[in-house]
């Protein structure tokens, strides 16, 4: 739609506001006024995430800013996942923040123009307009993952996230220069009639798509570009890990999307079978390492390596013998399981901060301990997202699973499914290890559990939402295969 409707881009400019009246209230107001920027936070992203939920059934898409920002199906099912995401994340992060006097303004912030960045990497249709989104949620999560100065450990995750960050983005700007030199446009549309012309010079096209797939394995945190996964996922505060391991995976797919299948799917064939090999490693590696990890946090951090791995599966069955029959049905489970994922992973980390108190992280296997004697709220919940995590019926995990692994076996890959499964039964074991240790173990710690009623109410939505999508996946699956055919050039 040339001539598109301003009115489609009002929740994306509501985010943008509530982070301009946040700012000025923390400006302004300082401590005093730390829970009403909290407040702030939580509204406009609540309110922006329904608009954008509301947005995504309707069929239509707009270009906006000369065809650099688009707003259609996908964007907006995406968008809305990452928004209400984030309000889940400070839900659940209230108390934490409160035990370590980081309840400050400059968390809310961060987050939030961590949050715009997503949903520019979102709606980007410009290989200049993905960069920059790229950039304001990377440098927002940079800041915020060092925001505890005192902790020399957050520091060191900061500093090592940052370093190899600049690298992927080097990485990245010059496979995007190959492409514009090959192509001579940066809009995506233009790129793929160029790249489906035949007259461009192939050598120039693959080297800059082996550097933007570089780039785009990093974000996601694919073997081998994972280095920085389990030293950030430990290193940071556990609200600081949440708000990096949740949402910006989401958006990370969403971004691979807007790159491979919007402007380089002609080249379908050639960077599938990259993806091929990010998606075996990274299953082999997320899976097999995590049995051996004592930290909770470093085993959810192998966890995501694991399960981006099985979101490539999703993306690299699309096309097949050089046509896309199977393609939207292939990309709609690779986005059906990445909402999956941010699902059982708020979830997870919602636990985990519930358990922490003041001067203590619930961090080793050990403190999950005759949980259920403690908490069988708590305990329960976590079962849930633990077999979730490990594709175990009735959960939702299970479905998300499946629906990718038939992706994968249509595409005539079945010893990558193959392999997908027998990977997955080495991951089950360390998430029903800690299922064994709530329910089976005597408690070794016996103080009783505090926290806000909000934290209670939203986990245990959570765990619902775990429960009905694994029993009813119909009507969330049907969304995401309706925004991919409305929006992808399939």
């Amino acid at each position: 739609m040339p001539n598109a409707p301003m009115y489609a881009l009002l929740p994306d400019a509501l985010v943008l506001a509530g982070i301009i009246v946040a700012w000025l209230n923390d400006t302004f107001s300082g401590p005093s006024g730390r829970r009403t920027t909290y407040l702030i936070a939580l509204l406009t992203t609540i309110v922006a995430g329904i608009w954008f939920a509301v947005n995504a059934f309707d069929p239509h898409v707009s270009y906006f800013f000369t065809r650099m920002y688009v707003v259609d199906p996908f964007a907006s099912a995406m968008k809305a996942v990452v928004t209400l995401g984030y309000a889940v994340s400070i839900v659940y992060s209230r108390k934490y923040l409160e035990d370590r006097d980081l309840f400050r303004g400059e968390f809310f912030l961060l987050g939030m123009f961590s949050l715009l960045g997503q949903i520019v990497m979102i709606s980007g249709n410009n290989f200049l307009t993905l960069y920059l989104g790229l950039e304001l949620m990377s440098l927002s999560l940079y800041a915020l993952i060092a925001l505890r100065r005192d902790a020399s450990q957050s520091n060191e995750a900061a500093m090592k996230y940052y370093v190899l960050g600049a690298l992927a983005s080097g990485f990245l700007l010059y496979g995007i220069s190959m492409l514009y030199g090959a192509t001579g446009s940066l809009d995506l549309s233009d790129v793929f009639k160029a790249v489906a012309s035949g007259h461009i010079n192939d050598i120039v096209l693959l080297f800059g798509v082996v550097f933007v797939v570089a780039g785009v394995a990093f974000k996601m945190g694919a073997v081998p570009f994972h280095m920085w996964v389990p030293d950030v996922y430990q290193g940071a505060p556990t609200a600081m890990t949440l708000l990096t391991g949740g949402g910006p995976k989401v958006a990370a797919f969403a971004w691979a999307v807007r790159f491979l299948v919007m402007g380089l799917l002609p080249l379908a064939v050639d960077w599938q079978e990259m993806l091929i090999i990010l998606a075996a490693l990274s299953m082999i590696v997320g899976n097999i390492t995590g049995i051996v990890q004592r930290n909770v946090k470093r085993m959810l951090a192998y966890s995501a390596i694991s399960n981006m791995g099985f979101v490539l599966l999703g993306l690299l069955a699309g096309i097949v013998d050089n046509k896309a029959t199977g393609a939207a049905s292939a990309y709609s489970s690779a986005m059906f399981y990445s909402i999956v994922y941010l699902i059982t992973t708020l979830g997870a980390f919602g636990v985990v901060m519930m358990l922490a108190r003041r001067d203590f992280e619930a961090e080793t296997l050990d403190d999950f301990k005759g949980l259920n004697h403690r908490s069988p709220m708590l305990a329960f919940v976590m079962m849930l997202v633990m077999f979730s995590l490990a594709g175990i019926p009735p959960t939702v995990g299970f479905y998300a699973k499946l629906a990718v692994l038939e992706a994968t076996m249509n595409a005539g890959l079945t010893w990558l499914a193959i392999l997908a499964v027998i990977t997955s039964l080495f991951g089950a074991f360390y998430y029903l290890r800690i299922v064994k240790l709530m329910y089976f173990d005597a408690p070794q710690d016996s103080s009783p559990i505090v926290s806000h009623a909000s934290n209670r109410a939203m986990l245990t939505i959570n765990g619902v939402a775990v429960l009905v999508l694994g029993i009813i996946p119909g009507p969330l699956m049907s969304l995401c295969l309706q925004a991919v055919t409305h929006s992808l050039p399939l």
